[in-house]
């Protein structure tokens, strides 16, 4: 999911700002002056900045040199209540990716907005990282990590194996011949109860959502996505 930092002193344009980033899907943090948006900056990381120019204790262009000079590669959107064009060629050559004139659209900001973070290549935290997420499971298969209800829980290796092959294969019916074959091996020697052991254990540590791992009578078993 994309994060956006939406700043203006204007709270009703960061509230309808942030209405559409919402509804598009996107992640949304505010800040009403300049300052405060530098501050941000250094403690978080965001996606892109919708950055008004006109602001009380540091003005959008002053903010949006301070940011670059730490992350030069973060995409600003500036907002203006003036079209001059010295103020559109300033905030270009400081790096501003678009350049909106209020009032504005907010529908078509967003749709800038879209096209800005293509332009530049971002992907977001979910897209570059191959994570699942539903209810209160959320599976980390680039970092090998797993979180229930936000809380990591650890599991042992074959725990982890059994696990991430399920998911990947979310709402299919896996034969016990498959599962044992996929995660331990052609070479496996050992039995059914060694499956059955670990899916016990792997529904212990699902806690709340154990009920996710369906038993299939003489068939095997399938994970409810």
């Amino acid at each position: 999911m994309y994060k956006i930092l939406i700043v203006d002193d204007e709270e009703n344009i960061r509230l309808i700002i942030k209405k559409y980033a919402l509804f598009e899907g996107y992640e949304t943090d505010e800040a009403c002056d300049g300052m405060e948006a530098v501050e941000k900056c250094r403690k978080n990381d965001y996606d892109i900045i919708i950055m008004d120019i006109m602001m009380p204790e540091l003005d959008g262009f002053s903010a949006c040199r301070e940011i670059k000079k730490e992350k030069a590669d973060i995409p600003v959107i500036m907002l203006s209540a003036r079209g001059e064009e010295y103020d559109r060629i300033h905030g270009f050559e400081i790096g501003v990716d678009d350049y909106v004139v209020k009032p504005f659209s907010p529908k078509e900001l967003i749709m800038r907005v879209g096209a800005v973070l293509k332009r530049s290549g971002i992907k977001s935290e979910k897209e570059s990282r191959d994570i699942y997420e539903s209810d209160g499971i959320k599976v980390d298969f680039t970092g090998r990590i797993v979180y229930i209800d936000g809380k990591r829980v650890d599991m042992a290796p074959k725990e982890y194996e059994l696990f991430f092959y399920m998911v990947k294969n979310k709402n299919i019916a896996l034969s016990r011949e498959k599962l044992i074959t996929e995660v331990w091996g052609y070479d496996f020697y050992g039995d059914d109860r060694t499956l059955d052991t670990h899916i016990k254990i792997l529904r212990k540590s699902l806690g709340d959502y154990s009920g996710r791992i369906v038993t299939l009578r003489g068939v095997g078993y399938r994970f409810e996505g």
